[in-house]
């Protein structure tokens, strides 16, 4: 690995940990101000929103902007935009409009920050397969470990503290995050010969995407598993305190058995890909996913509970690996923003229907709806997208892909017709 690599993974691993404060924190803080499923669906889909907005756009802007600035500048932003919650905290002024504003912009600096990132790493480890997955491991493993592991219990022992300490934390780590992007090495970035308008260029991006099979089935993955994962989270506080009896430091102990789960996945997610073959093991994590949630729906304490969330979280956790190592070896380097904030914007936009219909089956029917609906769409999108992300797709993509990657081509122009590798 480069040495730049070492700093991208301490940023992201600080960073990570302040997401996790926040992940426990911000459910909690929501739920001492309404009980009101439909208020909290509000809350989680605001994060979500900037996705469905700005998505595409937003990969356009990256490949023209330099990268590494970008995550730093976003990171930045983010530290100073937590003071605002922090301050109304402090002062008994919180609210539920006040929270979603928050996670709307709180959003907003993510999709930025994590198109560029997932942009510069091809670049920085110069687009070997091999190193990609490696490297995905690394931070996934990492990303796991802090957010979902270390994170929610020390989000929810801060909030004993005050109210706007988790807050503060999670702006401290934003803060260290961008002063080591800021240290990375450069990488050049490929610009496109002939200037095109931004509308032009975004539209070239999402149309690679759904013109290409393995990319479709790869974005369309997470985007059926956003509807069922957000209709899941909108109510697993809840579900926890009624019908499992956790109390605030228990919910975060739940969340971190998940955590738990997901960095072994994302450890044994090179291992399978070598067994099973990557679109195999993308299949059979799907799975596990969908029986996994199915097992948390029919838990009555803690304990199935809590082993159902790490055996998803291990299926999410190689996924997690696989698929975007798998896309940053075939994509074109000058098309790399687009394609990845395409595929988020469908994973991202499907995450405001998943949190209003976790709401609106809760309020409706009962609380495990939820969790009986969502094991249904992931078990139906496994056999959706298996084909589509075979073993025999995948190899062929990545043969298609070895000659795209030459020199001539990553600084090629950017047509709006730039034709995807021909594995349909």
């Amino acid at each position: 690995m480069p040495s730049g690599f070492g700093r991208l993974w301490t940023a992201q691993t600080v960073s990570s940990l302040g997401d996790g404060v926040s992940h426990a924190a911000l459910p909690l803080l929501a739920l001492t101000l309404t009980r009101d499923p439909m208020a909290l669906a509000v809350v989680t889909a605001a994060g979500t929103l900037p996705w469905l907005l700005f998505g595409v756009l937003g990969g356009a802007l990256v490949d023209r902007w330099d990268r590494r600035r970008t995550m730093w500048g976003m990171d930045a932003a983010r530290a100073a935009l937590l003071s605002i919650p922090a301050a109304a905290a402090a002062f008994d002024a919180l609210s539920i409009p006040l929270l979603a504003a928050v996670a709307f912009l709180l959003g907003l600096g993510g999709l930025f920050f994590d198109t560029a990132a997932t942009a510069y790493l091809p670049d920085l480890l110069g687009r070997d397969p091999a190193l990609l997955e490696r490297a995905n491991s690394r931070l996934r493993g990492a990303q796991t470990a802090m957010s979902g592991f270390a994170g929610p219990p020390a989000g929810s022992a801060l909030l004993a503290l005050g109210r706007a300490v988790p807050l503060l934390a999670d702006a401290v780590s934003f803060m260290l995050s961008a002063l080591l992007v800021r240290s990375l090495p450069a990488v050049p970035r490929p610009v496109p010969q002939i200037r095109e308008s931004l509308l032009r260029q975004a539209r070239a991006g999402a149309s690679y995407v759904f013109r290409d099979r393995v990319l479709l089935g790869l974005a369309l993955r997470p985007a059926v598993g956003n509807v069922a994962f957000l209709a899941v989270e909108t109510v697993l506080a809840l579900f926890a305190h009624d019908r499992l009896g956790i109390d605030t430091y228990g919910f975060g102990l739940l969340l971190a058995a998940e955590a738990t789960g997901g960095m072994l996945g994302a450890g044994m997610a090179s291992h399978l890909g070598r067994r099973l073959g990557t679109g195999t093991a993308l299949t059979c994590t799907a799975a596990v996913e969908g029986l996994a949630v199915l097992g948390l729906a029919a838990a009555s304490n803690p304990y199935p509970a809590g082993l159902a969330l790490a055996v998803c979280g291990a299926g999410m956790g190689a996924t997690m690996v696989l698929g975007p190592s798998l896309r940053q070896a075939i994509v074109p380097a000058h098309l790399m923003g687009r394609v990845a904030s395409t595929s988020r914007m469908l994973a991202m936009c499907a995450a405001p229907v998943g949190a209003f219909l976790g709401g609106w089956l809760a309020t409706a029917y009962d609380i495990r709806t939820p969790l009986y609906a969502a094991a249904v769409l992931l078990l139906a999108m496994t056999a959706v997208t298996a084909s589509m992300t075979s073993n025999r797709r995948v190899e062929a993509a990545l043969r298609a892909a070895a000659p795209v990657d030459g020199p001539d081509q990553r600084a090629s122009s950017d047509p709006a017709g730039a034709s995807a590798p021909d594995v349909v």
